[in-house]
């Protein structure tokens, strides 16, 4: 039994095996749709079937197409809240070029804070991890590298609460629009 679930943890599945240590229930499934559509595709995680490949494959060519234009509307909500708040302090206070640094510092500090900072400590308590892996992770994750080494919910010695993985699964969709915009503001200041 030890070998099957260190097995387990390195990835390997057995072929025919009806427990799959909750991989697929509501949550392993909405987290698999969530990697697959936003291309990360860490590799923990994957259709063993002839039919589960061919509707993975219909899932993300309709899926990805989808989830970008979902990602840049988040992105852009997001942007016209900068903007909104920037245009409130400049009438409020008069300031012109102050305001508009302001609000992006701030909205910048507070993605770094959402996404970046707060979400290790979460993955500490809930996977274990020291808060350079859960940081490593949040940033391997948000920008689709993916490489599979660290998985939330993964874990068969642990219980997860039922709510993890889709509010994880949420995180990740907000999270990549944030870091979207910061990478596309990264680009427009070295242009």
């Amino acid at each position: 039994l030890q070998g099957i679930i260190q097995a387990y943890k390195s990835g390997i599945t057995l072929q025919g095996n009806t427990t799959s240590l909750g991989r697929w229930d509501f949550s392993g499934s909405f987290f698999f749709s969530i990697s697959a559509i936003t291309t990360i595709g860490y590799g923990n995680l994957s259709p063993s079937t002839a039919a589960g490949r061919i509707f993975c494959i219909v899932f993300a060519l309709f899926g990805i197409p989808l989830n970008l234009v979902l990602l840049n509307e988040i992105g852009q909500l997001m942007l016209l809240g900068v903007q909104h708040c920037a245009l409130c302090l400049e009438e409020v206070f008069h300031w012109q070029k102050k305001a508009s640094l302001l609000i992006k510092t701030c909205a910048l500090v507070t993605g770094l804070l959402l996404f970046l900072l707060l979400p290790p400590l979460l993955f500490s308590d809930k996977e274990g991890w020291s808060y350079e892996e859960g940081f490593y992770y949040s940033f391997i994750t948000l920008s689709t590298i993916g490489f599979g080494d660290y998985v939330i919910g993964m874990n068969p010695d642990l219980t997860y609460p039922a709510w993890y993985k889709n509010v994880i699964s949420l995180w990740i969709l907000f999270g990549m629009a944030w870091l979207a915009l910061v990478i596309k503001f990264c680009i427009n200041f070295l242009e």
